[in-house]
């Protein structure tokens, strides 16, 4: 059970749709910690996907993921929903909604996860397999930094209040999941990851970062890095030569994990079946 949403329950069902969208923190009501310009709120994100094979990782939830995470818990829980049951529906809910998701699925599909996982592509993460996936921040509360969302505005790392939520959360998180592959989606939310590489809780060559962030802002260096826009046609404030080798690197290193038994299975008949054809005579 979480300790949060006993602390903040009454609040969020008492509160309308209406409300939450209008202040995702209910005039301060879900506020966890506040210190100097960084501001720390709940939403519903707890809950972890204790069979997955794949865990990405975001910076914190942005005050959209947060509205849809706390709308849809109230919902689940006024309609008689169990506490874990409502945190998990929250959870997939929210996580990466909007435009973020679209450009995830796309970079994740390129880079062939879904084919490591056997799974038609990365959507089906949040849809029929969902249990393949764990959705995260490395911050893994809403943080905002004077009022807007948290995009690396401090060290993450170098912040009391960002570090205790990397050690207390993030870590509890790899701890369930040591076997998992590691996405971060883009370099802020990689710093977290690799805060945990460091102190051994997460394996470096389980680590896939080098992603852009799919945020629709850097639309433009998603379309580069799926190879819908022509390098020709960047703007100054594009790198190509490092999101070449990030793509590259990813690549080679998701070929190079091991496969799901669908995948193998699969893998395996298509090896026998020329050799089958041999044997019968035909061409």
């Amino acid at each position: 059970m979480s300790i949060y949403l006993a602390r903040f329950a009454r609040s969020i069902c008492a509160a309308s749709a209406f409300d939450i969208r209008s202040d995702v923190t209910l005039g301060g009501k879900l506020i966890i910690e506040q210190v100097g310009n960084l501001e720390v709120s709940y939403a519903p994100f707890e809950h972890i996907e204790r069979e997955a094979r794949i865990v990405i990782v975001g910076i914190t939830p942005g005050k959209l993921q947060a509205t849809n995470a706390l709308c849809e818990i109230r919902r689940q829980l006024l309609d008689g929903a169990d506490q874990n049951s409502a945190l998990a529906a929250a959870k997939v809910h929210a996580s990466f909604s909007g435009g973020m998701r679209a450009n995830l699925v796309k970079m994740l599909d390129y880079i062939g996860v879904a084919r490591s996982l056997g799974i038609p592509s990365a959507d089906a993460l949040w849809t029929t397999h969902g249990t393949l996936a764990h959705f995260t921040s490395a911050l893994r509360y809403p943080v905002f930094f004077s009022g807007k969302n948290f995009n690396g505005q401090v060290d993450m790392t170098r912040s009391r209040p960002l570090v205790r939520l990397l050690d207390q959360c993030l870590a509890e998180e790899a701890a369930t999941l040591p076997d998992a592959v590691w996405v971060p989606a883009g370099p802020t939310a990689g710093i977290g990851v690799q805060y945990l590489v460091g102190k051994g809780l997460v394996r470096s060559e389980r680590v896939l970062a080098g992603l852009p962030h799919p945020s629709m802002a850097n639309n433009e260096r998603v379309q580069y890095f799926i190879g819908q826009k022509a390098r020709g046609k960047l703007s100054a404030k594009t790198n190509p030569a490092i999101i070449d080798v990030a793509r590259e690197s990813l690549i080679a290193k998701v070929a190079a994990l091991p496969t799901s038994p669908e995948v193998a299975r699969a893998v395996s008949l298509q090896q026998l079946r020329p050799r089958d054809r041999g044997t019968h005579g035909r061409p």
